[in-house]
């Protein structure tokens, strides 16, 4: 593996909603769904911590329809 983790933190997420969105022109909550839809839960339900999976949510983003 290259060594790169292909998550962010929830936190860091949650940050940069409102500039995604922005960016994507999406609403708020679009983005707030797609970012729940690409996080992954920590292993086995407790090691770790969940993490949304920034391909997976790239992907998602580049296929939703844009709000005019």
């Amino acid at each position: 593996g290259s060594g790169l983790d292909p998550h962010i933190s929830l936190e860091n997420a949650d940050l940069q909603t409102a500039r995604v969105a922005k960016a994507r022109n999406l609403s708020v909550e679009k983005v707030k769904e797609l970012i729940s839809a690409s996080t992954d839960k920590p292993d086995f339900g407790i090691f770790g911590n969940a993490g949304v999976n920034v391909l997976r949510l790239n992907l998602a983003l580049d296929d939703v329809k844009r709000v005019f």
